[in-house]
């Protein structure tokens, strides 16, 4: 069972300062998540988690990360620039993107960024642009093939394929990566890889560990390059579903401590430093979607209208992502009613629950569509001229915050060239 870090109550209350639909952000989950990753990784003393960015772009959210002791993963000039807004610099970022124009590489040189670089080509195009290559870079590794973890003892199986992704060098390319750079003049090395995505089995981070470990002790024999860091990106999920098992991110630690205590301590390379990027695990349980039902509709099937819309969360209508719905003080009524859950825009994708079991619902009852703190507000857009919703932080002591204005008709048009 899933259930809000709200009671209707207190989101009743809120509603009255802040018209819905609306984002809503846990910080005591906040802090409590980021807490329990840098404790399981503690083992490590170069751990650094680095928060992806484009999960959640919010200046509140990432001043919270910050005091917490996590780094940031930025992947274009605005977010690097948003990320020296709120106080990160050096390698506290670190700058992770693909087909890369010429003005964010230099941004990201100007602040210091550790620059992960996507591609071989990027090399000589790196150089061209900032005249040199800095002495600590990092390297995207694409192992090709599929990626596979097999069926886990709760019956989740995860599987991906790097070969059919546009992300990374291939195993020759990064050997050979390597020792171009370093003949360049880079001193420290790190490894990057992203293989599968919203993993619910604590076996993925160890095995890419495992994979990384092993790449990372071949590319010192061969290269004999410093290799600093590995950085396991992000792919840790969260249970969207109420009957998905919770990550245990202790025991996901653990199982990296013992890949790299097999791997890299044997091979001189017990300094390596690992770093993470869970942007997805560290947010969206921690983030609400409040929306209010306005309008319900009996034709072939049963609708209910809320006046929230694919505009202010896309993952459902472009991936069919699942996303739990509370009815608030519903909870214990029985889950009797089919309906569609639908949003007001000219699409018909636009459908939060398709055939979804909940309890009846009423013109003007909450709903709170959970696991929306990561790539929700973030993936938010203007079509049919929607306008995106506010962000309002729950604080640790009760009390809300703003911190993101609902958007008005005046911002919609301030880019527009009238006649």
């Amino acid at each position: 069972m899933k259930t809000p870090f709200v009671t209707k109550d207190q989101l009743e209350a809120i509603c009255q300062a802040y018209p819905t639909p609306f984002h809503l952000y846990n910080e005591a989950g906040i802090r409590q998540t980021a807490r329990e990753v840098n404790a399981a990784f503690a083992w490590n003393q170069g751990f650094q988690e680095y928060f992806a960015v484009k999960a959640t772009p919010t200046p509140e959210i990432l001043k919270i990360l910050r005091e917490e002791g996590c780094g940031v993963d930025c992947s274009s000039l605005t977010e690097l620039l948003m990320s020296e807004r709120c106080g990160f610099s050096g390698e506290e970022i670190m700058f992770s993107s693909n087909e890369t124009p010429a003005e964010e590489f230099v941004q990201a040189e100007k602040q210091k960024a550790i620059i992960n670089l996507d591609d071989f080509t990027h090399i000589a195009f790196l150089k061209e642009t900032i005249g040199y290559i800095p002495e600590t870079i990092s390297c995207r590794y694409n192992p090709g093939g599929v990626f596979t973890l097999g069926e886990s003892e709760e019956g989740f199986q995860v599987m991906d394929n790097p070969s059919e992704a546009k992300y990374g060098f291939t195993k020759d390319q990064i050997i050979e990566g390597f020792q171009t750079l370093k003949a360049m003049g880079a001193k420290h090395f790190g490894i990057h890889a992203f293989l599968a995505s919203n993993t619910i089995s604590d076996a993925y981070y160890p095995v890419l560990a495992g994979q990384l470990f092993q790449l990372a002790v071949e590319l010192k024999e061969r290269t004999g390059c410093h290799i600093q860091f590995i950085n396991l990106s992000g792919g840790i999920g969260v249970p969207y579903r109420p009957e998905q098992k919770k990550n245990n991110i202790a025991a996901i630690g653990a199982g990296v401590k013992e890949q790299f205590e097999q791997i890299l301590v044997p091979a001189g390379m017990g300094d390596v430093k690992i770093f993470t990027e869970m942007g997805r695990f560290m947010l969206a349980p921690n983030g609400h979607l409040v929306t209010r039902a306005i309008h319900e509709k009996h034709i072939y099937k049963e609708y209910i209208g809320v006046d929230a819309c694919a505009a202010n969360l896309m993952r459902p209508s472009i991936y069919g992502a699942y996303h739990h719905i509370t009815v608030m003080g519903k909870e214990a009524e029985p889950c009797d009613h089919k309906y569609d859950v639908v949003g007001s825009l000219c699409e018909n994708s636009d459908k939060f629950a398709v055939d979804r079991m909940l309890p009846k619902i009423d013109k003007g009852d909450l709903l709170v569509i959970h696991d929306t703190g990561a790539h929700g507000f973030a993936m938010g857009y203007n079509y049919n001229g929607r306008l995106r919703s506010a962000e309002i932080l729950l604080k640790e002591d009760g009390t809300t915050k703003m911190i993101r204005r609902r958007e008005t008709e005046e911002d919609y048009f301030a880019t527009l060239m009238w006649d």
